[in-house]
């Protein structure tokens, strides 16, 4: 393949996120995506090779995608249209939005079910409710016609509840899409096990949740999830370092 340095740094970086979120047990065996778009005036994107386990996915097996899910290069697996439908939904539209990841874990399935949603009742929701829309269900996600509502429910959102579905998150870069669906899940497994114990649950002042952005900014040093980053591709690099190849 002819690749530009710069889309061999976003194979490697999507590669390690594939990996980070097989080894923080999101996976769903082949069945969501995180996607990234490729530097320039075209509309391509990486994906996983729909069969491939997330903790098989390597750089190079990632495949480019133009915005209608042609594949653009040879490869044995075949890319689930079902699954971009989501995902190029949002590229669409959002042109932060560099980084779509998506899940299906059973805290975040569990807590889409829930008629009032995510809870204000940890530090971690307050992240997430600073910026988080509800996408109703309406099936596999294989329908166009259902992406003008995905976009709309969105919004200018970073988070979004799929309803009786999963997660998703948006960021600028692949690191910033992780981190928060990190706090994401977090908050979900927070309020399962919150519910669990029997007890009435506290909220949180809804004027903290409104400064929750600056605090976040102050925690990373304004980095974002590009904070964190590092830490986790060294910890891939001494458990899973197979990823970048």
């Amino acid at each position: 393949m002819n690749i530009s340095p710069e889309e061999w740094q976003l194979r490697f970086d999507l590669a390690a996120a594939y990996r980070l979120v097989a080894l923080h047990g999101w996976s769903d065996l082949v069945f969501t995506h995180i996607t990234a778009r490729i530097p320039g005036r075209e509309h391509h994107f990486l994906i996983n090779p729909y069969g491939l386990l997330f903790e098989e996915v390597t750089a190079s097996s990632l495949i480019k995608v133009d915005e209608h899910c042609n594949k653009l290069q040879d490869s044995p697996y075949p890319v689930n249209p079902a699954g971009f439908v989501i995902h190029s939904a949002i590229h669409e539209v959002r042109e932060d939005a560099n980084c779509v990841l998506h899940t299906h874990t059973r805290a975040g399935v569990a807590v889409s079910a829930q008629a009032q949603g995510l809870l204000p009742i940890s530090q971690q929701s307050t992240f997430v409710l600073a910026s988080l829309g509800y996408h109703n269900y309406e099936g596999v996600a294989f329908r166009s016609e259902e992406k003008p509502r995905l976009q709309a429910d969105l919004g200018n959102y970073s988070f979004l509840c799929l309803r009786n579905h999963g997660l998703l998150t948006v960021g600028a870069t692949i690191a910033d899409a992780f981190l928060a669906m990190y706090i994401f899940e977090s908050a979900c497994q927070i309020q399962i096990a919150a519910q669990a114990g029997g007890s009435a649950l506290l909220s949180v002042d809804p004027a903290i949740i409104a400064g929750t952005a600056e605090a976040m900014r102050v925690q990373t040093g304004g980095l974002g999830g590009g904070f964190v980053w590092p830490s986790l591709l060294r910890k891939l690099q001494r458990t899973d370092s197979n990823y970048r190849s």
